[in-house]
């Protein structure tokens, strides 16, 4: 029998069969590619935290505007940077074209508008140039603010009287008037288009200074002959669990930063002819914060409209002391938006005007008031009732 020998019991380096060694990599496949897959995450993470991209990698597009040249005689526009007070010489008006921009953060989604073109150089960035003049605005009574254009009486005339409906005054003096005014307009295009357009010319319109474009709306309503105010958001007494809205007038603030809120809506609009409140229970019943703001309307060739919804509001007394046009709402015809409710309102309007000479209503631009209203509109004339704009029911109230 063949004799076995194992590794122990044979002599050292005699019988021994060399064995082939095999070549074994430090690692396997799948830590390889587990290896691979994490160094891309880490690229991945670094590039996504460290690179200056707060778009994202989202497509851009860089347009170049072009800038038209500038006229010899250049066309009037409006004045440049004044500040609220002063009056804008002829040597202060935009001679380029003017292009508003929207510049999206890509980090945020925050927006802004900038205008380019329109100021000279060294003109502070933050200043927006003036907005192009819209049809009907006479340019003499508008002064640029940082704000934009805002109301000035000029050459003996004001606001209030250049952008006020035409009506029959004299005929209004001898009989009984009422007046429409229908408000929260801009904010909504149907909406604002169906007061616009299914109500008469002579209703009052309140637009707020909200919307995408509300110059665009306020237009058609004075290409349409309807008298326009600008709603000032105020505020209410729940405020800020109740917001009107950004740059709100506030009753804790002081009478300069209220002045400035204000002087940011009355550049959002063109072409009214006098302020309204918006909401602001608390606000019109503070006189130390309501004060300034009648004198500036006064100042300004305004009037005032007070929409009856507070009860302690001193804007009445305020705007006698002043002079200033007022007139306050009498009934709200869709408190109760129903339409046994409006009929009803309607009715105690027509009642008022009959026993006081003229009376005031306040309304929604709801669909079925606008309906309501307009029928009701139509039955005037036989009842002995005439449908005046509000100007003509401020004017009126003062004479008697």
């Amino acid at each position: 029998m063949a004799e076995t020998v194992d590794d122990l019991s044979a002599p050292l380096g005699q019988n021994a069969e060399r064995r082939k060694r095999r070549f074994r990599l430090p690692f396997t496949a799948m830590q390889v590619i587990a290896g691979l897959l994490g160094a891309f995450l880490l690229a991945f993470i670094g590039f996504a935290l460290f690179a200056k991209n707060p778009l994202g990698g989202e497509p851009m597009v860089n347009v170049a505007i072009r800038q038209k040249a500038k006229e010899d005689k250049a066309p009037p526009g409006p004045a440049a940077h004044v500040e609220p007070g002063q009056k804008a010489g002829p040597k202060q008006a935009a001679t380029t074209e003017q292009k508003t921009v929207t510049i999206i953060d890509g980090s945020n989604g925050k927006r802004q508008d900038v205008v380019i073109g329109g100021n000279s150089p060294g003109t502070a960035a933050s200043v927006p140039a003036a907005p192009t003049m819209t049809t009907g605005i006479d340019p003499r009574l508008t002064e640029q603010t940082r704000y934009g254009m805002i109301p000035i009486i000029a050459d003996g005339l004001k606001p209030f009287t250049v952008y006020a409906a035409d009506a029959d005054r004299a005929k209004a003096a001898k009989m009984p008037t009422v007046s429409i005014v229908i408000g929260g307009l801009g904010v909504g295009a149907a909406k604002t288009m169906d007061a616009i357009m299914k109500l008469p010319p002579a209703v009052t319109l309140a637009f707020t200074p909200y919307g995408s474009d509300p110059q665009k709306l306020v237009d058609r309503a004075r290409a349409q002959r309807h008298e326009v105010l600008l709603q000032i958001p105020m505020e209410p007494y729940d405020y800020p669990d109740n917001d009107p809205g950004p740059q709100t007038l506030l009753a804790t603030l002081g009478p300069e930063e209220n002045l400035d809120r204000l002087y940011w809506h009355l550049g959002r609009l063109q072409g009214y002819a006098g302020i309204a409140n918006f909401m602001g229970a608390r606000f019109v019943a503070t006189e130390a914060a309501m004060a300034p703001i009648i004198r500036e309307a006064a100042k300004r060739g305004l009037s005032y409209f007070d929409d009856g919804s507070a009860p302690r509001s001193v804007a009445a007394a305020l705007a006698g002391g002043q002079a200033l046009p007022f007139a306050k709402g009498d009934v709200a015809i869709d408190a109760v938006p129903t339409s046994a409710e409006i009929d009803r309102a309607l009715a105690k309007l027509e009642a008022l005007a009959k026993d006081h000479g003229y009376a005031v209503g306040t309304a929604s631009a709801l669909p079925i008031s606008i309906e309501k209203i307009g029928a009701w509109i139509k039955t005037l004339d036989a009842h002995g009732v005439m449908l005046v704009p509000l100007t003509t029911t401020m004017l009126k109230s003062k004479s008697s």
